[in-house]
């Protein structure tokens, strides 16, 4: 069946959703042509505000409303750990387990040739340079338990060798090719506390 032309143009913007096959799109777009009209505005107001108003932190690289953002302007975080996520999903997902005080770094992305991304297009260097702080004694890399993940890891870890600072590794009763941010909080917790030194 073909569907007039704005129906088939919003079916596509959702299936531009990570995981959001034709039939859910399908589905979205159908339940939103639904919606009265000043609900449908109040949400396009609100992807437009969030759009606006959520940058990167210029320090650590997590998503939000100011920079430095809450974390890193927070008094009562730990500063001598840095904890190394991927995206800021990954950041939420450790929050959430209320095992870990330090600091963040949110690199943006793992290094993964197959896809174009190198290690330029991440922000490790903006991590070593945060390394080079005589304040930093630890940086956890609490990165997904995929060959991605495992990249960046080892990669990193070579980098920051030279820095004579506790690199670790959060341990992994995690599934292999798993997402953090679908672990529950009391397994990423254990992981937290059983991170094992790297180098």
């Amino acid at each position: 069946m073909q569907y007039s032309k704005p129906l088939a143009k919003l079916i596509e913007q959702f299936q531009r959703f990570p995981g959001v096959g034709p039939k859910s799109a399908q589905r979205m777009a159908f339940f939103l042509l639904k919606m009265p009209e000043n609900h449908v505005k109040t949400f396009t107001d609100i992807i437009i505000e969030a759009k606006e108003k959520i940058k990167y932190c210029t320090t650590c690289f997590n998503m939000s409303s100011q920079s430095p953002c809450e974390i890193c302007t927070a008094s009562n975080r730990d500063v001598h750990t840095i904890c190394v996520v991927a995206e800021t999903k990954d950041l939420i997902a450790i929050e959430r387990t209320n095992e870990y005080k330090g600091k963040y770094h949110v690199l943006q992305g793992l290094i993964s040739p197959l896809d174009g991304i190198g290690p330029e297009e991440i922000r490790i260097k903006e991590l070593l340079e945060r390394a080079t702080n005589p304040e930093i004694s630890e940086v956890i890399l609490a990165l997904n338990p995929s060959v991605e993940g495992e990249t960046t890891s080892l990669y990193i870890s070579k980098l920051l060798k030279p820095f004579n600072i506790k690199i670790t590794r959060i341990a992994f009763g995690l599934p292999v090719g798993g997402d953090l941010e679908y672990v529950d909080e009391l397994t990423l917790a254990k992981a937290i506390e059983g991170r094992t030194q790297m180098c």
